[in-house]
């Protein structure tokens, strides 16, 4: 495939339908507690692209979590995570600065709790979060699944984040759910996932 429609498929832009990239969730949720994606992964693609648009949420301070389901599941709880954050973050007046450093409260060690893709979220009108997440060969029957994110927010100290997550889902069943939730209160926002060959 040309580089022109792969850059347009992955940046959310035109030419998104081809044979190796092919755009399968395109959802504007407007007060929404949780986005739950339950169709879609399978094993027709090896991994899936998800990004996430101007996601605010309605409580002030709280996280932005991921959490799967293996076939047939239905609790988002049996899937035990284990992964790794670093954080960098900037204040809007110059104030301040943090990192890169080890972001401690966002790792998970063979753990069935939701994943923190961001954190101390900012629920102002002109606050958001914004960014992607990948995860590799969900359907495998064979092997855990391997998951990176970048986010970046701004959060409710008027601090810009930027913050990195990678880790593997320690289940050798095939993965065909996966859903999203902050850790308190609604959310508005889009959320859009690819399917790659």
């Amino acid at each position: 495939m040309p580089l022109g429609a792969f850059k347009a498929a992955l940046m959310g832009t035109a030419g998104v339908s081809t044979a190796d990239v092919v755009l399968l969730h395109d959802t504007d949720y407007s007060n929404a507690s949780t986005a739950s994606i339950s169709s879609g992964i399978t094993s027709a693609y090896s991994s899936y692209i998800f990004k996430f648009y101007n996601i605010n949420p309605a409580t002030n301070g709280g996280r932005w979590f991921f959490q799967v389901n293996a076939t047939d599941g239905a609790d988002y709880n049996d899937s035990l995570i284990t992964s790794t954050s670093i954080k960098v973050a900037h204040d809007e007046l110059d104030a301040g600065t943090e990192g890169p450093a080890y972001y401690t409260d966002g790792d998970l060690a063979q753990s069935s709790s939701f994943q923190t893709l961001v954190y101390n979220c900012g629920n102002d009108a002109d606050k958001s979060i914004a960014g992607e997440l990948h995860l590799f060969n969900p359907s495998s029957t064979t092997y855990v699944k391997h998951f990176i994110a970048r986010m970046n927010a701004v959060r409710s100290d008027n601090y810009a984040l930027d913050l990195y997550t990678a880790g593997y889902i320690n289940d050798t069943t095939a993965i065909d759910d996966i859903q999203f939730k902050m850790e308190a209160g609604n959310f508005d926002g889009t959320i859009k996932m690819w399917g790659v060959k």
